[in-house]
């Protein structure tokens, strides 16, 4: 057998390709949640005063998920006309550049601009598990799509703890220097490391494509529904999202705060690696609304303890038990929007799971910009407040019909109780 021809079966190999996804996504996490967690601390750097730390914060946050939410149904016909593997190296190829845009700014608005970058690698994860569902013995695939998923709450945390680390020893710059040297491993691995067989239909126009994947959307009564209600349900989670680094340096008055607000958000990131499978496994047994709408209510009663707390411990604690929770609500968001379309329409709606998710990156923050004029904390109430208002939209949504027949889940209807 020739080299050529080994290295194309070797790069045919599901474990293989299942191996080289994980990493992918695992650097993308750690990439993300290290932009996340510590832009605050980095920002007074770029000429920010203290006190406009906050607004600055989740104007960031706002205005680069909106830069990204318009491209985001190119990106599923864009692989469906042409390739998957160009579309998907383009997402990490989107991390690089930021990531050296943000190396090189020298004040906000480039800081800014390598966040709105960073927007247009939406849409990885749905082309991904479409490939690995082609490749994956059947007998495999909920393992495989396991180990995949996994990256991301195993990324987030091994970057918050290393990361912090290295903010406090050398700086936020070596960081992004370290990041932007990984992503470019990832972008040569992705590109040259496996090959795909895919072949796009090359015909159609992309906007009408574009549109028509919208139009599935808008076309189903409970989709309509549904987008909106995760949406609501979620937008309190990012809102707290982008403040618990602002919480950390408001209660520990330390040298090491880079490493203190890395383990802090790691040890939420910890919870959701174990809540995840826990609401997973709860919910192939007793339903996947059913478990959804249980975890929602017990967030809506756990999202004020973090702004009952005193001190850095027990705020760590609340925010671990409350971001685990809403993470493993979170989860099972992908069971409803899947059980809640046709078989025929599932991979092209599937495009747009992380669209609630996004959106309430975009809007959480803003509103947050204005409640911490208030109060800090004022974040997790109002999180509260909102997720109330998703589950009963979530109730609504429920109720609603797929393919004018009543949706099933496990061979259960879809009533809750």
């Amino acid at each position: 057998m020739s080299g050529r021809a080994a290295w194309l079966r070797a790069g045919s190999s599901w474990r293989y390709l299942l191996t080289l996804y994980t990493v992918a996504c695992l650097i993308e996490a750690m990439f993300l949640g290290q932009m996340g967690a510590f832009t605050p601390l980095y920002l007074p750097r770029l000429g920010i005063a203290p006190q406009d730390v906050a607004g600055w914060t989740g104007a960031i946050v706002s205005i680069s998920g909106l830069v990204g939410l318009p491209f985001l149904p190119f990106w599923g016909a864009l692989a469906d006309r042409y390739a998957r593997q160009p579309v998907l190296v383009r997402a990490f190829v989107m991390h690089l550049l930021a990531g050296i845009i943000a190396l090189l700014a020298a004040n906000i608005w480039l800081f800014l601009l390598a966040r709105a970058v960073m927007s247009l690698s939406m849409g990885i994860t749905g082309l991904m598990l479409t490939t690995l569902s082609e490749r994956v013995p059947p007998s495999r695939t909920g393992l495989a799509f396991a180990i995949l998923n996994s990256a991301t709450p195993v990324g987030e945390f091994l970057g918050l703890v290393l990361g912090g680390r290295v903010v406090d020893l050398w700086g936020f710059r070596t960081l992004l220097a370290i990041d932007s040297a990984l992503m470019l491993g990832v972008v040569l691995a992705l590109t040259f490391g496996y090959h795909d067989d895919f072949k796009g239909t090359g015909q159609g126009s992309l906007v009408r494509m574009a549109l028509g994947s919208v139009g599935l959307i808008w076309a189903s009564r409970r989709l309509r529904v549904l987008f909106p209600a995760l949406f609501l349900l979620f937008a309190g989670w990012m809102l707290a999202n982008t403040y618990v680094p602002l919480v950390v340096i408001r209660l520990y008055n330390g040298a090491d705060v880079g490493t203190t607000t890395g383990l802090v958000i790691a040890g939420g990131g910890l919870a959701t690696a174990l809540c995840g499978p826990l609401f997973g496994t709860l919910a192939d047994r007793r339903g996947h609304w059913r478990v959804l709408l249980a975890s929602a209510c017990l967030s809506v009663l756990l999202w004020p303890l973090p702004a009952l707390t005193g001190d850095i411990l027990s705020f760590g604690i609340a925010w671990a038990l409350v971001n685990g929770t809403v993470a493993g609500t979170f989860t099972l968001s992908f069971n409803v929007l899947a059980d809640s379309t046709t078989p025929e329409a599932r991979g092209r709606v599937m495009i747009f799971s992380y669209l609630p998710v996004v959106s309430g990156q975009a809007i959480g923050p803003a509103l947050g910009s204005f409640v911490t004029q208030i109060s800090l904390f004022a974040v997790f109430p109002l999180a509260a407040g909102l997720t109330a208002i998703g589950i009963a939209a979530m109730l609504l949504a429920n109720r609603q019909q797929v393919g004018g027949a009543p949706e099933r889940v496990n061979g259960q209807g879809l009533n809750p109780g």
